[in-house]
């Protein structure tokens, strides 16, 4: 068996655990491999070991991995995205995790409708209000999430956060937990126009505490598909 495949069964035992600790069916959470470190063979690999999920996070490294690629699997964006970035992901990735800005969102529309297909946006929020992570204070979400909601080729599917990074996962419990009040709130409000059924969140060190909050996405990296090569290190 491909090393691959038995970081993919680990990882699928570990959530069906966390599944089980908060009376959650595993059918609801979807593995998204992130193979923005990895080059394009081990990419092929995730792909040949059934993941179904790729998530890249650098437009100018990802699109040559999903032009070899992009008919096999579902593409997400996963990091930071530039704006002007905007027209390489549309199109190409189903989804979007890291929409955190009404510019990017207009010209993320703009892109979509050019390329004739709707882009699924996660809404990233600052919940621990680290300076160095990306996304809107939860304060903001709501009135963001109205504006974003009347974008036609924008379809938003939920809420992402990235916990700050620590050596015990359980630190990260209430940013997960947060998040999905925040959800919870967004959706009794019935402002936002839009259901949001999902939460992105949870990494590779933390993905079993996210799980038993209530993640539906997932998004690892080393547990499934190993270190960075060493020059991306």
């Amino acid at each position: 068996m491909d090393q691959i495949e038995q970081n993919l069964h680990q990882v699928k035992e570990n959530i069906a655990a966390a599944c089980r600790r908060s009376g959650r069916n595993p059918d609801e959470v979807r593995i998204v491999a992130v193979t923005k470190y990895v080059d394009l063979e081990t990419t092929r690999r995730a792909l040949d070991a059934g993941l179904t999920h790729i998530g890249e996070s650098r437009a100018q490294e990802a699109v040559p991995k999903w032009e070899q690629l992009g008919d096999r699997g579902i593409w997400h964006f996963i990091g930071h995205l530039q704006s002007n970035k905007a027209k390489a992901v549309a199109g190409r990735f189903t989804y979007v995790h890291s929409l955190d800005r009404f510019s990017l969102a207009k010209e993320l529309n703009r892109r979509s409708e050019a390329a004739g297909r709707p882009t699924r946006c996660f809404v990233q929020v600052n919940v621990s209000g680290e300076a160095s992570k990306h996304g809107l204070d939860p304060v903001e979400v709501k009135e963001f999430v109205e504006q974003a909601a009347e974008f036609p080729y924008l379809q938003l599917e939920g809420l992402m956060t990235m916990a700050p990074f620590t050596e015990d996962p359980e630190e990260a419990r209430p940013v997960f937990r947060r998040l999905k009040e925040l959800q919870r709130e967004l959706q009794q409000s019935g402002a936002s126009g839009t259901a949001l059924p999902h939460l992105s969140m949870g990494m590779s060190r933390d993905y079993q505490v996210a799980v038993e909050e209530g993640a539906t996405f997932v998004r690892l990296g080393s547990v499934l598909v190993g270190e960075a090569y060493p020059k991306q290190r």
